[in-house]
């Protein structure tokens, strides 16, 4: 058994962000990362930020990655990082038992932080498991990791910023895309990475969506139809697309399957991307001294995840007695950081959601 102070489930924005804030602060602590390397989606991620210069506006995905491994690696003598490691029980007690190098080991933490993100949603159809269909994370996975086209002719499904974004990212590579399709009347991303699609020709199909794939050893064919106000399928609208790629962006859900685990309060909120954990204003759960951060508890953008991961490493420390010196001044600045980031239109989804994780909590107490 092996005691820690702090250990962070989840080596993405949120979980290195917390380390560093928790660092300054002088607590150690221990992440655990299950993928080879550190970064989580950033590192897939070629496009420009937007936000402020405090979330890294104008800097590209990867490498805001570098910057807070970086920083992360200047706390070495605070900070223990576990790759390719995977956490495979969590317990109210605050242990937590871990797979390493093909070797279960057990964790007694003081506080826990379980920053482990979100996974992407699937969306159902016929013949939706035939290769050459894949999440958007996966293709740029093999895009901007891997240097490998997803395919040729593709189409993308959804258009929100992700699907937008790797729609031109697949246009820089070479591939052509066939047309943005989209379930919902209204195109769901920023309109000017919609704008910079259209001009290069993408046709952008609102009130459609994808109903079978046609294929034998992979995805060959699509059938596109088109949806009524209800959603529903109109008769005689379905045309064929030829095809030989199929990305799927139709969103994230929180990855909450440890606090489960552990019977924290969980409630599903629409708004937040699904199930999510109720927590208080410290992003405390039910469980004491077990906090989250990042998209587990409500999809945002990467910009949200670097500030609450920071927060949260925050007061994470306080709460055990390490008192950062800018405690206060931090503390206040973060918290104004997130309000920004959901003001305006594109944050009252967020924010709806947010308001019902505060009545939740003033149920349960």
């Amino acid at each position: 058994m092996l005691n820690k102070d702090l250990v962070i489930i989840g080596g993405g924005p949120a979980g290195l962000c917390a380390a560093k804030t928790a660092a300054e602060a002088g607590l150690s602590s221990i992440i655990i990362e299950r993928s080879p390397k550190l970064g989580g989606q950033l590192v897939k991620q070629t496009h420009m930020f937007f936000g402020s210069e405090k979330q890294y506006a104008k800097t590209r995905g990867y490498n805001i990655a570098k910057i807070l491994i970086d920083d992360v690696n200047r706390y070495h003598d605070k900070i223990e990082i576990l790759t390719d490691t995977t956490v495979v029980g969590l317990y109210k007690d605050k242990v937590i038992t871990i797979l390493h190098q093909d070797e279960y080991r057990k964790i007694q933490a003081k506080a826990i932080i379980v920053a482990t993100g979100a996974s992407e949603k699937v969306l159902a159809f016929e013949n939706n498991d035939l290769p050459g269909i894949y999440g958007a994370g996966a293709v740029q996975t093999l895009m901007n990791v891997y240097g490998v086209l997803p395919g040729h002719d593709v189409v993308m499904v959804g258009s929100g910023n992700i699907g937008l974004i790797v729609s031109y990212q697949l246009l820089q590579a070479g591939v052509n895309v066939k047309a943005v399709i989209e379930a919902a009347p209204t195109i769901g991303g920023y309109k000017v990475h919609a704008s910079k699609l259209k001009r290069l020709g993408v046709p952008i199909y609102t009130q459609h969506t994808i109903t079978k794939a046609f294929g034998k050893d992979c995805v060959e064919k699509i059938l596109v139809t088109k949806l009524d106000q209800n959603w529903n399928p109109i008769e005689g609208s379905s045309f064929e697309m030829d095809v030989d790629g199929v990305c799927i962006s139709v969103g994230l859900t929180p990855m909450g399957n440890l606090l489960a685990m552990i019977d924290a309060q969980m409630k599903y909120i629409s708004e937040l991307g699904g199930m999510v954990p109720i927590i208080n204003h410290e992003h405390e759960t039910s469980i004491e001294n077990i906090f989250v951060c990042g998209d587990i508890s409500g999809i945002e953008e990467a910009s949200s995840a670097i500030v609450e991961g920071y927060y949260t490493g925050l007061v994470v420390a306080n709460r055990l007695g390490y008192h950062h010196p800018n405690y206060m001044l931090l503390k206040e600045d973060y918290e104004s950081q997130l309000n920004n980031l959901r003001s305006g239109p594109f944050g009252e989804k967020i924010r709806l959601g947010l308001a019902k994780m505060a009545e939740e909590l003033n149920h349960v107490k």
